[in-house]
C-alpha cells in the first residue's frame, strides 16, 4: 500500500498525533490561552472551508483538520495550568510559618514501613487568622501510625513545602501530574467527625483490605507480600532488597500495577479466553477480566487509564487489522489527553501506550516466526502445541519489552540485560500466581481453612518466582547503567522500528494447552512442598540466626527440637516479615515465643505488624512498655489478642528444649542482657544493655568467657567498653548494623579495638546463622 493510501486509511491516528503534538508545543512555548484558541478557531474556519471544497474527495478531508487539532491541544494544556490565587494552597508553599490544613482523604492511605502518605483534598486553610475556604491537594507524610480511612475529614498543622526535585527525579513534577502541588510532614493528624466517602469506592477499598488480610493469613512472607503486590497493587510489604532484585532483573512489571503490567495481563486474558470462547467473545471476556482486576487493585487513575488503553487496543485488534488497532489506541490517548493533558508526561501512561502498541504490532508476528522456526525442527503439529504456552506469556512480554525499552532507558537511565533471560523463566508461572493466588485469597476471605488448603497448592509458584528473581539478580553485570540516554535516540529508535513494521500478516490458529502440562505442574507443586518441609525439619542443633534488619537486633532462635523463638525485631516490618517468612515453615507460621529484650524504637518498630502475621504463643517482656511508640502499640496489640505475657526479671530462666536454655543475666527499664547456652556453647546477647546492667555484671567478670557476643547498640563504643570485651573474650563477635548508618555506626574506635577478633557484620555479611550441638559451632553467612 502506498504511503498516501496509508495516511488516508488512518485519520484518527493523525488527528490524535496532531492534538498530542500541540500539547508538547505549548509546554515549550508559553502563550496566553486566548492566543492558542484564536489560532485554533482560524484553522477550523480555513480547514473547514477547504474540507468543503474537497468534499468530492472524502478520503483526504480530515487532513484539513490537523492544524485545528494541533492548536486545540496547545490551548487545552494552557488552560490546565494552576492559577496562583489567594485560595490556592500552592500559593503558601515554603512560607516560614506553620499553617492548619483541613480536608478530605481522597484515597486509602499509602502505608509504608515508617510513615504513611495521605492525599488530602483541601477545603479550608488557616494561616493564623482563622479558617478560610481553600482549594488544591496536599500530600501529607504522616510519621506516626494512625488508623485512617478514605473519605475522612482531617486537620493537620505543619509547614507547606514545594515537593522536592533533583537531577535524577522530580517529585514536584510527579505529584503535579496528580494535581498535587504542596507537601507537608506531620507527626499526627486530627480526625474530624465528617466524611465524604463515595459508597462505591468505600466498598472497593473494603474488599481490597479484606483480600489483603486474607493473603497474609494464608500465605507466608515474602510470598504473601509478592501476591499482595501482584493481585492488589500493594507491594509495600516487600523488602527493599527484594524490590531491587525485581528492578535489576527487569521483572518489576510483575509486582508494579503499571501500564506494562496491565498490557501483559490484557494479553494473557485475551489469549486464555479466546481459546475458551472464541475471538470475539474472548475479547469481551478479557475486557471484563481487566475491569474486575482494575477494581480489585483500587481503580486509581493511572490503573484505569492503563486498563482502558489495553482493553480498547485489544478490542480494536479483533475488530480489524493491526493498523486499525493502532488508530484506536491513539484515539484513546487523545481522549485521555483531552481529559488531562499532563498525562502524556506520566511514565505509567507512556509505558501503557508503548506496551499495548507492542502487543498489537508484534505479538502475533513473533508467534508466527517462533512457530515457523519450531516447525522446521519439530514438525508443524508439535510446534503448534509448544507455541500456545510460549506465546501466552513469554512472547507477549517480549513484544511489550521491545516497545517499552526506550521509555525505560530514558526515564530510569538503566536497562536490565538479564531481563531477556530472566523473563522466560519467571513469566510462565505468573498465570498460576494470579489465578490460583486470587482464588485462594477470595476463598480465604470467605472461609479461611478452605483458603489455606488452596494456598498449599499455590505457594510454590510465588516462591519459585522470588527464588528465580533473586538468583538472576545475583549474577554479575546484569544491569547496564546509562549516564545520559538521549531523548533523540529514543525517538530515532521508534522511527526506525515503525518504519519496518507495517506489513500484512495473518493470525495463526491457536490450540489449547495439552493435558501433560497439568501433570508437570502437579509434580512441581509436590516437589516444592516436599523439599520445603524437609528443610524445616529439626536437625538437633541450636540455631541462632542474626537477621539483617538494619541498626537494631532481630535474632531468630531455632531450638534443637524445632521450635522458633524471636528476640526483638529491628526497625522495619517489611524486612522482618520477609526474613521470617523465608525461615519459618510456610503454612505453620506461629512463633513459639517472642522475647522483647529492649523497648527502644529501633529495636521493636518491626514487631507490631509482624506479630499480626506471625502470632507468638508466649511473650517474655523486659523493659518499660511505654519507652517508645512501637512498644506501646505492641503491648496494646498483645493484650487485645489475649497473648500471655511474662515479665522477665534478673535470674529468670527459660528452657528451650534439647539441653538449650535462655537466662536473664540482668534486667532494667531499658531491657535485658540475655545468655543462651547449650553444653559448652554460650552466646551473650546484650540487646537491652545499659550502664547499670553492665555494672551489675561487674563489666562481664561475673559472666566469664563466652563463645559468641553480640555488640550492643549497633557498635556504639560507649555501650561496648574495652573492659567488658576483655572480660568476655568471645570467640566470635556479631554486629547488627545498617549499611551507611546515618549515625555513623559502628564507631571506628570500636572496630580498631576488635581488629584481631573474628567479627561478622550484617551490613557486610547479610544474615548470619550460628548453630551448635553444644560442643562445636558452625557458621553460615548470606554473603562471604
Amino acid at each position: 500500500m502506498k504511503l498516501r493510501s496509508q495516511v488516508a486509511a488512518l485519520p484518527l491516528l493523525w488527528l490524535s498525533l496532531a492534538f498530542l503534538g500541540g500539547i508538547l508545543l505549548a509546554d515549550s512555548l508559553s502563550l496566553p490561552w486566548g492566543v492558542w484558541l484564536a489560532l485554533a478557531a482560524i484553522c477550523l474556519f480555513v480547514g473547514g472551508s477547504a474540507a468543503w471544497l474537497a468534499r468530492h474527495r472524502p478520503g483526504r478531508r480530515f487532513l484539513f483538520l490537523l492544524p485545528f487539532l494541533f492548536f486545540l491541544g496547545a490551548w487545552r494544556l494552557e488552560i490546565s495550568q494552576p492559577v496562583l490565587t489567594a485560595d490556592f494552597i500552592g500559593t503558601y508553599n515554603d512560607a516560614p510559618a506553620s499553617v492548619w490544613v483541613t480536608g478530605y482523604i481522597l484515597k486509602e492511605p499509602d502505608v509504608r514501613d515508617t510513615y504513611a502518605n495521605l492525599v488530602v483534598d483541601v477545603t479550608d486553610l488557616d494561616t493564623g487568622n482563622g479558617d478560610f475556604a481553600a482549594r488544591g491537594r496536599v500530600l501529607i507524610r504522616l510519621y506516626n501510625e494512625q488508623e485512617l480511612e478514605y473519605g475522612q475529614l482531617v486537620r493537620a498543622r505543619g509547614l507547606l513545602q514545594t515537593p522536592p526535585e533533583n537531577e535524577q527525579f522530580s517529585y514536584k513534577e510527579y505529584l503535579a501530574r496528580q494535581g498535587i502541588h504542596s507537601y507537608m510532614s506531620v507527626g499526627v493528624v486530627t480526625v474530624l467527625p465528617r466524611s465524604n466517602a463515595n459508597p462505591l469506592w468505600q466498598a472497593i477499598y473494603w474488599s481490597n483490605a479484606h483480600l489483603y488480610d486474607s493473603i497474609y493469613a494464608i500465605f507466608p512472607d515474602p510470598e504473601a507480600s509478592l501476591l499482595s503486590g501482584i493481585l492488589l497493587g500493594n507491594d509495600n510489604g516487600l523488602s527493599q532488597e527484594l524490590q531491587d532484585d525485581f528492578r535489576d532483573t527487569g521483572t518489576t512489571h510483575i509486582i508494579a500495577i503499571s501500564g506494562f503490567n496491565i498490557a501483559i495481563i490484557a494479553g494473557v486474558f485475551f489469549s486464555l479466553f479466546s481459546r475458551l470462547f472464541g475471538l470475539q467473545r474472548g475479547a469481551i471476556a478479557a475486557i471484563a477480566g481487566i475491569t474486575f482486576y482494575t477494581l480489585l487493585v483500587g481503580a486509581e487513575a493511572s490503573v484505569v487509564r492503563a486498563a482502558l488503553m489495553g482493553s480498547l487496543g485489544l478490542l480494536a485488534k479483533q475488530i480489524g487489522r493491526r493498523t486499525q488497532a493502532i488508530s484506536a489506541l491513539t484515539g484513546v490517548a487523545l481522549l485521555m489527553a483531552l481529559l488531562d493533558p499532563f498525562v502524556i508526561w506520566d511514565v505509567g501512561f507512556q509505558l501503557s501506550f508503548a506496551a499495548t502498541a507492542g502487543l498489537i504490532l508484534y505479538a502475533q508476528p513473533l508467534a508466527d516466526w517462533a512457530e515457523g522456526w519450531l516447525a522446521r525442527w519439530l514438525g508443524t503439529s508439535r510446534a503448534q502445541r509448544i507455541i500456545v504456552p510460549l506465546s501466552d506469556v513469554i512472547l507477549l512480554t517480549l513484544a511489550a519489552q521491545l516497545t517499552t525499552l526506550p521509555v525505560i532507558a530514558y526515564h530510569f537511565q538503566r536497562i536490565s540485560i538479564i531481563s531477556l533471560i530472566a523473563n522466560p523463566f519467571i513469566l510462565p508461572a505468573q498465570p498460576a500466581v494470579m489465578i490460583l493466588g486470587g482464588l485462594a485469597a477470595f476463598v480465604g476471605a470467605i472461609y479461611q481453612p478452605l483458603g489455606q488448603i488452596l494456598a498449599y497448592g499455590t505457594w510454590p509458584f510465588p516462591a519459585y518466582t522470588i527464588r528465580v528473581v533473586e538468583w538472576f539478580a545475583s549474577l554479575p553485570n546484569g544491569v547496564l547503567s546509562l549516564d545520559d540516554f538521549s531523548l533523540l535516540f529514543a525517538v530515532s529508535f521508534y522511527a526506525v522500528l515503525l518504519a519496518i513494521t507495517f506489513f500484512p500478516d495473518r493470525l495463526a490458529p491457536l490450540r489449547r494447552v495439552a493435558g501433560p502440562v497439568f501433570v508437570v505442574l502437579t509434580l512441581l507443586v509436590f516437589s516444592f512442598l516436599t523439599w520445603r518441609t524437609a528443610l524445616n525439619l529439626p536437625d538437633g542443633r541450636l540455631h541462632l540466626t542474626f537477621l539483617d534488619v538494619g541498626t537494631g537486633d532481630a535474632i531468630l532462635v531455632r531450638t534443637p527440637e524445632g521450635r522458633f523463638v524471636l528476640i526483638n525485631g529491628g526497625a522495619s516490618p517489611a524486612v522482618l516479615t520477609d526474613q521470617l517468612g523465608r525461615r519459618l515453615p510456610p503454612f505453620n507460621r506461629a512463633l513459639d515465643a517472642l522475647v522483647v529484650a529492649s523497648t527502644q524504637e529501633n529495636q521493636v518498630a518491626g514487631l507490631p505488624r509482624a506479630v499480626e502475621r506471625f502470632m507468638p504463643r508466649q511473650v517474655y517482656w523486659s523493659g518499660n512498655s511505654q519507652a517508645s511508640f512501637s512498644s506501646r502499640q505492641l503491648d496494646d496489640w498483645l493484650t487485645q489478642a489475649g497473648v500471655s505475657i511474662t515479665v522477665l526479671q534478673t535470674g529468670n530462666k527459660v528452657t528451650l528444649g534439647g539441653g538449650a536454655e535462655l537466662e536473664v543475666l540482668a534486667s532494667s527499664p531499658r531491657g535485658a542482657i540475655l545468655l543462651i547456652s547449650m553444653g559448652s556453647f554460650r552466646a551473650l546477647l546484650p540487646v537491652g544493655s545499659s550502664f547499670e546492667a553492665r555494672e551489675m555484671l561487674e563489666n562481664g567478670h561475673s559472666v566469664g568467657e563466652v563463645s559468641l557476643l553480640l555488640l550492643a547498640e549497633g557498635g556504639y563504643a560507649p555501650a561496648n567498653p574495652p573492659e567488658w570485651l576483655a572480660a568476655l573474650n568471645p570467640q566470635l563477635i556479631l554486629l547488627s548494623v545498617e549499611a551507611g548508618d546515618p549515625d555513623g555506626l559502628p564507631d571506628q574506635a570500636l572496630l580498631d579495638l576488635l581488629a584481631e577478633k573474628i567479627l561478622l557484620r550484617t551490613d557486610q555479611n547479610g544474615w548470619v546463622d550460628v548453630s551448635t550441638n553444644g560442643d562445636q559451632m558452625w557458621i553460615m553467612v548470606e554473603k562471604e
